[in-house]
């Protein structure tokens, strides 16, 4: 008996009961062979000896994806909502570079970006449970975006001062042949990553180097403290509303986002 429209969208969408669970794993496996094909092929011993295979299998891959991507978006109730979804951006994602290989060289390897797709697995798991608790991090990175974003203004003004002071002091000859480049050599001492590939040689230019360097210790535990005092104002404003009583059942422990009790209906003091 055919499968109706109902039935199908369910199996692909949900995974509730044997045949969506199924589907979902069967799309799991093939998810992780092409990205172990895409990363085998990178690997020159195995594309040269199996070069033409891991071609024809990622291509394999692809098709089966495409089918999969233009079922869900027939599936969908709204189909533009499925599109622009983080899920239907990454669903999109999975298969461009195939198609991109046509007309760019390598670009097949960017199909590691299927690896995303795993987060699937969350709901084949049942962990969403879990997942609630990865709000506490998102509702803190969306209060602190403001004090972010003034943070990296300010990084960066200090890395074009800075770049363009190494750039007048040690100069074209000592390597740095640009402010743009001494932005660069900036950038990755205060990072305290330090490749050595420019490094000052003038005893000026080693005295800024330094003030750079102990810069970046402050700097990089500025937007962990932004960050972890969010988190905990975020996890206090959740458990102030989980702590809220219904005056009908006396229920506790509601949603973050809940004006009604979820057992009688009743309204929540202060919502």
């Amino acid at each position: 008996m055919p499968l109706d429209k109902a039935r199908l969208a369910h199996i692909v969408f949900e995974s509730d009961d044997y045949s969506s669970k199924a589907f979902d794993i069967i799309l799991l496996l093939l998810i992780l062979g092409s990205v172990a094909v895409a990363m085998l092929d990178s690997v020159a011993a195995y594309n040269l000896q199996y070069g033409e295979f891991f071609y024809y299998l990622e291509w394999a891959f692809t098709i089966l994806f495409t089918i999969e991507y233009a079922l869900r978006i027939w599936l969908s109730r709204r189909a533009r909502g499925y599109i622009f979804s983080f899920y239907g951006m990454i669903d999109l994602l999975a298969i461009l570079p195939t198609y991109l290989s046509l007309v760019m060289l390598n670009t097949q390897y960017l199909t590691v970006i299927r690896a995303l797709r795993l987060l699937r697995v969350i709901r084949i798991l049942k962990l969403g449970r879990y997942v609630s608790e990865a709000d506490y991090l998102m509702e803190a990175l969306k209060s602190s975006r403001i004090k972010i974003q003034i943070f990296l203004f300010s990084v960066v003004t200090i890395v074009l001062i800075m770049g363009t002071v190494m750039f007048i002091v040690e100069g074209p000859d000592n390597g740095f042949t640009s402010i743009p480049m001494s932005m660069y050599w900036a950038i990755v001492t205060l990072t305290t990553v330090g490749f050595g590939d420019i490094t000052p040689i003038t005893i000026a230019g080693k005295f800024v180097a330094s003030i750079i360097m102990l810069m970046g210790y402050a700097i990089i535990a500025v937007p962990t403290g932004i960050v972890s005092s969010e988190l905990v104002a975020a996890k206090n404003q959740r458990s102030k509303k989980e702590r809220v009583i219904c005056p009908k059942c006396h229920a506790a422990k509601h949603d973050k986002d809940a004006f009604h009790c979820k057992y009688c209906g009743t309204a929540l003091p202060g919502s």
